[in-house]
């Protein structure tokens, strides 16, 4: 009797306790809309355009790179972009959103439904497709400044050893993940870029020469002496105000200004 009892009693109190349990909400539809840049290069004869998508920000995460990932995922599988950590670390999502470089993957969508959002591949850039610009002649600067350490006289025990004053020199430069935003967003990169280096290799090209275990400092000024490599910067900062990382360009190009008017 009494076992009876105690399974009306649990059965009771399981249909009591479901009928207070939370019923999981809907969150309402935010459309928003997003003008995304197309073009095909095997359709050479049809103009760039800008395509709209309308997503809801309730389904998707809150970063461009979401919105992105979700058109091409469940929209349209045409879409191309790059991307690939997702943190703010390979620099591979950069493009220009609503008129600035940044990485996409660290650029909140605005959850204003009532303003568009536009987003283009950086600009003044050739284009391989859609939003990925090819960055063949901005690697191509990179290597020309040698960018490792380069010494002949190695410890003879040990490593290159740096003290903290030392190291310090070179914050704000080795963070550069080469993402390209200072670089095109530049105008004397835009129409220079043949023969100008840019905000990003200018600032790695500075990062060796600042560095105490390099030997070739005097071999690496030289060869910025000239008037195209380096004196085509007009410091206007665009470079500094659009780094994602925080970083200041403009400061690493006037340092080797001032260390080449010393020699």
């Amino acid at each position: 009797m009494n076992t009876a009892l105690s399974r009306q009693a649990r059965r009771a109190f399981s249909s009591s306790a479901r009928r207070f349990q939370a019923v999981p909400t809907q969150k309402p539809v935010l459309e928003k809309e997003f003008k995304i840049y197309r073009w095909n290069p095997d359709e050479p004869a049809t103009k760039p355009t800008l395509q709209s998508y309308k997503i809801d920000l309730n389904q998707t995460g809150p970063m461009i790179l979401d919105a992105l990932i979700k058109i091409k995922n469940e929209v349209d599988p045409t879409l191309t972009f790059r991307r690939s950590c997702r943190e703010g670390i390979c620099g591979s999502c950069a493009m220009n959103i609503d008129g600035q470089n940044t990485l996409a993957c660290l650029c909140r969508i605005d959850r204003e439904p009532a303003k568009d959002t536009k987003i283009y591949p950086l600009p003044h850039m050739y284009i391989v497709k859609d939003l990925v610009p090819d960055l063949t002649l901005f690697y191509k600067q990179y290597k020309s400044i040698e960018p490792w350490l380069q010494n002949d006289n190695p410890p003879a025990e040990g490593e290159f050893l740096q003290s903290p004053e030392e190291r310090k020199k070179l914050d704000g430069m080795y963070e550069c993940i080469l993402c390209a935003c200072c670089s095109t967003s530049c105008p004397s990169y835009w129409w220079n870029q043949d023969e100008y280096l840019g905000p990003a290799t200018l600032m790695q090209a500075y990062r060796w020469i600042a560095d105490s275990r390099d030997a070739n400092g005097a071999e690496r000024k030289e060869r910025l002496q000239n008037e195209m490599s380096l004196y085509r910067c007009h410091t206007i900062f665009n470079c500094s105000r659009t780094c994602p990382k925080g970083l200041n360009p403009a400061a690493a190009i006037a340092h080797i200004k001032m260390e080449l008017a010393a020699d």
